[in-house]
């Protein structure tokens, strides 16, 4: 949706002269409300979850001390996301000369052309604004990024049209020049070929840039900010030392360091087709931290936030399709909906050498612990034996793709247990047939699990007994 500025605002240097309007650097203007909103009480992170007492301080601190900041982290710890947020922090709407290059202040141009139209035009010069959402710039580097893409390169149709290679108005700004008054995001800098990485000292330091062989001196206003992996930081690609020592502050991110705040991003992220409740929530939390933790899996590359997403919205595709089968609504999904999740995400893992051939039994032992710790939690101090001696008494229960929750209620008596199943899993006992069966499948599992169960598990159908 196009944003159109509010009514009233100057539309001419004079009358925003006359506003009594100073412009501020970009660095200043971040201060300034981020300075604001924590006098105020009001999040300047909206969206960003398990980083409230490591993270955002540091680089609160750092944004307040004006510093260019990069952030080292592994694969889907939200730094990109962290870094989108930087916008909010800008001024909604910004004050630019109408129709100039690079967004420059109407009181302040920098460019020769801008400053000669001021000097032409005074107060007339007309003046547009600029939603704070144009304001952030973010690039993915690349190995076959180019000085010109980001700092600029001459322009042969300036040439051609009369102008000498020594005019500084030969220039085609690259994305850095661009972005003036703005944020600058640059993914994984180190991909950035060193030679590439020279280019943004001067940007960095002096704040002006140099294009084939001359200097134009241009008072860039920038907030530069950068992401790396730490393995390719050290290893693959590195940060020049040069470069590193012009940012400010490096600031390490982590993946949540509770499993509440796991749970908050997988229910923030994923675009769930189905209902997933907190324990299937809860399993896939606990699923993901067991994969950080284990031996066989390779933490240099870390596991991504985004692979317990991908888990959530696969178990609710899976829902779906159950759904569908069997036409009962609504779509809920069950503990037996989370055996997709191994064979579908299989490759979103990268596994130590030598387990080739076994990752999808380490998936499936991880995610079956996962199930007995939520289960564990979940169920503690409830005694299950009147279910598990219902089952043993010939009360078979099967789960499967096309058993609606109806049909795996059926098979169990009228026990006083199941209530409390279904209440300690956040169910209500006149709820749907299909939340009550996940809950009551989830305590069938577990008793699988400890032991007391047996589970024949066929094609299509797997039936729990003793």
């Amino acid at each position: 949706m196009t944003q159109s500025p509010p009514e009233g605002l100057p539309r001419t240097a004079g009358e925003l002269r006359s506003a009594g309007h100073e412009p501020r650097g970009i660095k200043t203007e971040i201060h300034d409300n981020l300075l604001a909103a924590l006098r105020d009480g009001t999040d300047p992170w909206p969206g960003i979850v398990g980083f409230d007492r490591t993270v955002l301080p540091q680089l609160e601190r750092a944004l307040l001390a004006g510093h260019d900041v990069v952030l080292l982290g592994e694969r889907g710890q939200g730094k990109t996301r962290l870094l989108r947020t930087l916008a909010g922090l800008l001024d909604e709407w910004t004050p630019v000369i109408e129709g100039s290059e690079l967004a420059e202040h109407p009181l302040r141009p920098i460019t020769p052309a801008s400053q000669r139209r001021a000097a032409e035009l005074g107060d007339d010069l007309p003046v547009a604004w600029l939603h704070r959402s144009r304001r952030y710039t973010e690039k993915l580097a690349t190995p076959d990024t180019s000085v010109g893409d980001l700092i600029g390169d001459v322009d042969p149709v300036k040439v051609a049209e009369g102008r000498s290679l020594g005019d500084p108005e030969t220039i085609h700004f690259g994305l850095v020049p661009r972005a003036h008054r703005g944020v600058v995001a640059i993914n994984e800098l180190p991909d950035l070929a060193e030679r590439i990485q020279v280019a943004l000292l001067n940007v960095m330091e002096e704040r002006d840039i140099q294009v084939r062989g001359y200097t134009l001196r241009l008072p860039l206003d920038v907030l530069l900010v950068a992401t790396a992996n730490p393995e390719d930081y050290t290893n693959r690609g590195r940060i020049i030392t040069p470069l590193k020592d012009r940012f400010g502050a490096e600031i390490r991110t982590h993946y949540p360091l509770e499993l509440a705040a796991e749970v908050g991003v997988v229910k923030q992220e994923a675009r769930l087709v189905a209902e997933v409740g907190d324990p299937l929530l809860e399993v896939l939390a606990r699923f993901v931290r067991n994969l950080r933790e284990s031996s066989v899996v390779d933490q240099r590359s870390g596991v991504s936030a985004r692979f317990a997403v991908a888990a959530a919205e696969t178990v609710a595709a899976a829902a779906l399709r159950r759904s569908a089968l069997t036409g009962e609504r609504p779509a809920v999904a069950r503990p037996v909906d989370l055996d997709a999740v191994p064979a579908v995400l299989r490759g979103k893992i990268e596994f130590e050498p030598g387990e080739e051939g076994r990752e999808t039994d380490h998936l499936v032992h991880l995610l079956r612990l996962a199930v007995a710790e939520t289960a564990r939690d979940r169920f503690a101090g409830l005694d299950l034996r009147p279910l598990s001696e219902a089952v043993a008494d010939g009360h078979l229960v099967a789960t499967g793709e096309r058993v609606p929750g109806k049909d795996l209620l059926s098979a169990l008596p009228e026990l006083p247990v199941l209530h409390e199943v279904a209440q300690r899993a956040g169910v209500s006992s006149d709820d749907a047939p299909g939340r009550i069966a996940s809950a009551v499948e989830l305590a069938l599992e577990s008793l699988y699990l400890a032991r007391r169960l047996a589970k024949d598990a066929g094609e299509t159908t797997t039936v729990y007994g003793p």
